[in-house]
């Protein structure tokens, strides 16, 4: 039987080219992480047609949540600790987490609902087999967590399935699934499902670096930002090549990469004024300042630029990736562009690797990156560039004193100038541009990006196993978030219960940061791409949350429905920026990123890292948004009507992305990305 993918297009409409753990036999020591749910009994389970009868979200045992009790587990060797994510393997725990990433793609990206019982089964028609996958905890927003699978009939003794494996095998089916109103664009599979397999390979075991790394030296600095951007060791639990960095060394990997806390000078150009592009809001008490001024400073010393040259930072792995494309060897044989060498002191990538920061430097500097991140090559395009800048003329209209008057403790971090390379011919040249971000933070602020927050990481290592007769691979290595840390200790300070206190957090949250976020959409027709790692979250001395920020020049939507207000506000708009989108589209975008990547992966997180019960957190979410909408302060969005209404919700899928070979900053926003059709977890 062929399985039938859930892919359906996105609303074909003109817009922007872009838009911007294991299962065990043992019981859980850690009251913080997951209760097992058991290992894999040897057995077979339903088809999946038979599965899918029910919708997903109203068919999850009260055993999947943690309610009531598993089946028994089966004995299992390969099962020695409580979490394997905590196995002391690095690479046994790497495997284990890029497997659940790719299982719980699978499962989202085709609808799966949950099992009867403690074992997921995923037919794998194409191989003419099935994976089963014991289910440690299954999530209504998402998060789930699964033990190791094996294939259908193996052997009591025979080795789990790892991830390259799985990999392989989703692939294959993939390749022959139907995928109905699927778009005729898309490349075949077979063209990258081999680079799905390497990727997933490259990415486990970077991750496995990371763990052992972090074991090692699992303390940060005293600059707060700086540590939280550097906390995401696992990466995105819904992808499933996190931390694949194609083309990059592991010499190269120790300095660029953020969760091995790297730092490297900044390698400058001198830029000659007939090639230089440039755009700058940024001012000084009330003076402006241009950004050939700004990066001068910024190099914290003496270049030796020619008169009326630009000083331009490049990213060391870029200036060695673009020195080989002719049309910038041409500038340099002509003269145009000079190479100053590597300058100042060290910068840190931050969670986005190609953004660098400096403790106490007045900004900081998104580098174009041609290294293939996630899904795609992170070059800055000139219509971001514009963006930024544009976004930053927009709120200092008199919309971000409107704003701040409603929601004092939200800001977006501007991206106010930019300075990039031109051909002779006026053609902007791809890669050799900095977008200059002002950084608002100082070291002492406890600010962090959602995805950061809510990811594990590990703790200092336990003490060696006081028995030699224990096997030191049953000894655990403790990972916990930052999340978990901080409603624990909420629960210790206050006497509360912890279910208690994670719901009041995750109420101040809604306030602190997605109310604001509705707010700008309503008042003016903007919606963000504000998924976890584009929002920052400011937490007060106690721990609770007490403002936002978002940051990213490329994810704007500005309705088109909405032109005429935004061009009266700031006549232009748009020309150069390419961000008027039609409502559909925006809808669509705006319900993923805010709600289904932002408050459900948060809401997943407290589920799944066993800090609250999902379903009192989806009711309280709907509680809130029945506020917006209708409530006596009533806000003009139709994302809380759609979410509370609407029976299913579109979704990015990421894997599918990946297998179709999707870049996410090239094309129409409507196909940059593959979505799909999901149960919407709010209609229970």
């Amino acid at each position: 039987m062929r399985t039938t993918l859930n892919t359906t297009p996105a609303p074909e409409t003109p817009g922007p080219a872009t838009a911007p753990h294991g299962a065990t036999d043992e019981p859980c020591a850690d009251p913080n992480q997951p209760t097992p749910m058991g290992t894999t009994p040897r057995r077979s389970g339903t088809d999946l047609e038979e599965q899918r009868r029910v919708p997903a979200q109203r068919r999850i045992p009260s055993w999947a949540t943690g309610t009531a009790n598993p089946p028994e587990p089966a004995e299992d060797p390969y099962h020695c600790v409580a979490d394997l994510l905590e196995h002391p393997d690095p690479h046994t725990a790497a495997d284990a987490a890029t497997i659940e990433n790719l299982l719980r793609c699978w499962v989202r990206e085709t609808d799966l609902p949950a099992p009867d019982s403690g074992t997921l089964r995923i037919p794998l028609s194409a191989s003419g087999t099935a994976l089963l996958v014991p289910v440690r905890y299954w999530s209504p927003s998402g998060w789930h967590r699964f033990g190791l699978p094996s294939l259908a009939g193996s052997s009591d003794q025979s080795p789990p399935v790892d991830a390259v494996t799985i990999a392989a095998l989703l692939a294959r089916e993939t390749a022959t699934c139907s995928t109905p109103n699927a778009r005729p664009a898309l490349p075949p599979f077979s063209a990258t499902a081999s680079d799905l397999v390497t990727r997933v390979a490259d990415s486990s075991r970077r991750t496995a670096t990371f763990i052992r790394e972090r074991r090692e030296h699992p303390s940060g600095g005293s600059d707060l930002f700086l540590s939280a951007e550097q906390a995401l060791v696992l990466g995105h639990p819904l992808h499933p090549t996190p931390k694949s960095r194609e083309g990059l060394s592991e010499y190269e990997a120790r300095l660029y990469s953020p969760e091995l806390r790297g730092s490297f000078p900044l390698h400058w150009l001198a830029v000659a004024p007939s090639l230089l592009a440039t755009d700058s809001a940024w001012t000084e008490r009330g003076r402006p300042v241009p950004a050939r001024q700004l990066t001068s400073r910024l190099a914290e010393a003496e270049l030796a630029l020619p008169d009326g040259h630009a000083a331009l930072p490049l990213h060391p792995w870029q200036l060695r990736e673009v020195r080989r494309r002719p049309e910038v060897s041409a500038l340099f044989d002509a003269g145009l562009l000079r190479d100053l060498g590597p300058q100042g002191s060290p910068w840190h990538p931050t969670s986005s690797v190609r953004t660098v920061h400096r403790t106490g430097a007045p900004a900081m500097l998104k580098l174009s990156l041609g290294l293939r991140i996630t899904n795609s090559r992170r070059e800055n395009l000139r219509k971001e560039l514009h963006r930024g800048v544009e976004v930053h003329r927009l709120l200092r209209s008199g919309l971000s004193q409107q704003w701040r008057a409603a929601h004092p403790g939200f800001d977006i971090v501007r991206d106010p100038a930019w300075l990039a390379v031109d051909t002779p011919d006026g053609e902007p040249v791809r890669g050799l541009d900095v977008m200059i971000r002002h950084n608002p933070f100082h070291a002492s602020d406890d600010v962090s990006c959602v995805a950061g927050l809510v990811a594990p990481r590990p703790l200092a290592p336990s003490a060696p196993p006081a028995s030699p007769a224990r096997r030191p691979e049953a000894h655990p290595q403790s990972m916990r978030s930052r999340l978990a840390t901080v409603v624990t200790r909420l629960a210790l300070r206050t006497g509360r219960p912890r279910g208690a206190v994670a719901a009041e957090w995750f109420l101040r949250y809604l306030e602190q940061v997605v109310r604001p976020v509705l707010w700008l959409d309503a008042e003016t027709g903007i919606a963000l791409e504000a998924h976890q790692q584009n929002t920052l979250l400011l937490l007060d001395a106690d721990g609770w949350p007490a403002g936002g920020r978002y940051r990213d020049n490329q994810g704007y939507y500005f309705r088109e429905s909405r032109r005429t207000e935004l061009n009266a506000r700031l006549p232009g708009i748009g020309e150069r920026s390419d961000t008027f989108v039609s409502d559909e589209v925006t809808d669509e975008r705006f319900a993923y990123y805010l709600a289904i990547n932002n408050v459900l992966g948060l809401i997943g997180a407290f589920g799944s890292q066993r800090l609250a019960d999902e379903e009192l957190l989806l009711a309280a979410l709907r509680r809130f948004l029945d506020d917006v909408a209708s409530g006596p302060a009533a806000l003009r969005t139709s994302l809380p009507a759609h979410l509370l209404d609407s029976p299913v919700l579109r979704c990015k899928a990421n894997l599918l992305t990946r297998l179709h070979g999707l870049d996410e900053l090239v094309g129409p926003v409507d196909t940059q990305s593959v979505y799909v059709t999901i149960a919407n977890p709010l209609r229970l």
